[in-house]
């Protein structure tokens, strides 16, 4: 009889439940709930409506006793950097504001006034990114200091619904490591650091790897959905689960893209490059499973198709998008990483205003802004291949391209041409494959990490495309 295994796994844009099992050393998935996600206005605030996330969850739990296919565990998975707090009677404080709420803007400034930059990369080995948890955390102490005054407890995204599932608090290390307040030497929490910056050190809890057991649902949870499981943590950052479902053979260097909302690009590390160097190429060292390394940078991927698909491309399904970009001839090229793509008014007309200032032909329609984005993320993937090879100083003969993006065909087929590497494209379901993962391990169905990505290498279709074609 199979033993099943419930990885949620809730991206910018959607959440889904997938119910994996083992069958004959292959990892079998079945999708049994999916939902929409997205940042809504409150208070003046963009944030998350944990709330009605919650809800969905116990939703999609209660799907699996419909189909009789009832999980021993459950693992959640989220996007990275985002908290909530919780004051002494466990009760959230305030909205769970979204990292592309703009509270942060020039807090790295008064984060530097504490630490200098370079020596907070020194430290952390975490690239800058405006809405890293360092910096949200000086927005409220800053604009917001009695909801800070009143905090017991910080919990990430995922750690938040675990709680809520269990009763039970931790911090899991993928998901700590990527706000810019974890030490890669001692792989917890940096608490002298924290409490230079004047953040109370209280309410950060102990760190807990991927693959431990929480413990059970709380009775309330277990009787409203009608069964009891088990809670384990999986790498709760997406990328960090996406990274374990990357199908390289052995132990060898690879090198990845978890494509989705964002494109993380990288490749695994036993210790973490905290170097001026490193610095400069922006690039950055999230915790991954078993202590090893996400040497990664962080790409502004996808988000610029899913925008430009609301503002002009309505009743369009991306594989359509896909395909007439690839009809175009169009070859203006713009900046990807530059921070007017974050979080625009209208992506459509910033792109085309990106093209007008430096001069190049500026598109027109969904086809053509498609194929500016998908040809400049190529450029960018190239570039950011050239600069790790530099950085690490080792060669890389392949991509391997994980997650939702993996079917976008053209950009599969540009990214092979610009790096002049072959690109493998699959599993498309890495970060639901790699929570499952996380979880098999701790049950002994697999026996470890390199297990697991053979098993993830058997299961699931990998498509090759050539630099040449």
């Amino acid at each position: 009889m199979e033993q099943y295994y419930l990885a949620i796994d809730i991206g910018a844009s959607s959440g889904r439940h997938i119910l994996g099992h083992l069958k004959e050393g292959r990892m079998v998935l079945e999708e049994v709930h999916r939902f929409p996600n997205g940042m809504v206005e409150e208070d003046g605030e963009l944030v998350w409506d944990v709330d009605r996330l919650f809800e969905e969850i116990k939703t999609g739990m209660k799907k699996c006793k419909e189909i009789g296919k009832i999980p021993v565990s459950a693992g959640i998975d989220t996007w990275g950097v985002d908290f909530v707090l919780l004051d002494e009677k466990d009760q959230r404080i305030g909205n769970a504001a979204a990292y592309r709420d703009g509270r942060t803007k020039g807090m790295d400034e008064e984060v530097y006034k504490i630490i200098p930059e370079k020596e907070l990369y020194a430290r952390t080995g975490i690239q800058k990114q405006s809405f890293n948890t360092i910096y949200q955390l000086m927005a409220l102490k800053k604009k917001k200091p009695k909801q800070l005054s009143k905090a017991r407890t910080l919990l990430m995204i995922p750690d938040y619904f675990h709680f809520l599932l269990t009763g039970k608090k931790a911090s899991e290390y993928t998901n700590a490591t990527t706000g810019q307040l974890v030490s890669p030497k001692t792989r917890d929490w940096d608490l002298e650091l924290i409490e230079k910056l004047g953040y109370p050190v209280e309410i950060f809890q102990k760190l807990s790897l991927p693959g431990t057991v929480l413990g059970n649902l709380k009775e309330d949870v277990a009787a409203e959905i009608g069964y009891d499981c088990k809670v384990v943590i999986p790498a709760t950052h997406d990328t960090g689960s996406a990274v374990m479902a990357v199908p390289a053979k052995g132990e060898e260097a690879a090198l990845y893209i978890s494509s989705g909302t964002w494109s993380l690009m990288g490749t695994e590390l036993k210790e973490a490059d905290c170097s001026e160097a490193s610095r400069e190429h922006n690039l950055t060292n999230e915790g991954g499973y078993d202590y090893r390394f996400r040497y990664l940078k962080n790409i502004m991927g996808l988000w610029m198709i899913q925008s430009v698909k609301k503002e002009i491309g309505e009743g369009l399904g991306f594989g359509e998008i896909c395909q007439m970009a690839s009809e175009c001839s169009i070859s203006s090229i713009v900046d990807c990483n530059d921070d007017r793509f974050l979080a625009p008014e209208n992506m459509t007309k910033e792109v085309c205003k990106a093209c007008q200032e430096t001069g190049q032909q500026v598109p027109e329609g969904i086809a053509q802004t498609a194929a500016v984005i998908y040809n400049s993320l190529a450029r960018c993937y190239a570039a950011t291949m050239r600069e790790l090879e530099e950085i690490t100083g080792k060669t890389y003969d392949r991509i391997h391209i994980v997650g939702g993006g993996a079917n976008a065909d053209y950009l599969n087929r540009l990214t092979a041409a610009a790096a002049g590497v072959p690109v493998y494209a699959g599993p498309t379901e890495a970060t639901a494959a790699g929570n499952l993962a996380a979880q098999m391990i701790a049950a002994g169905e697999l026996k470890d990490l390199q297990d697991a990505r053979a098993c993830v290498f058997q299961s699931f279709p990998i498509v090759e495309y050539l630099p040449e074609e």
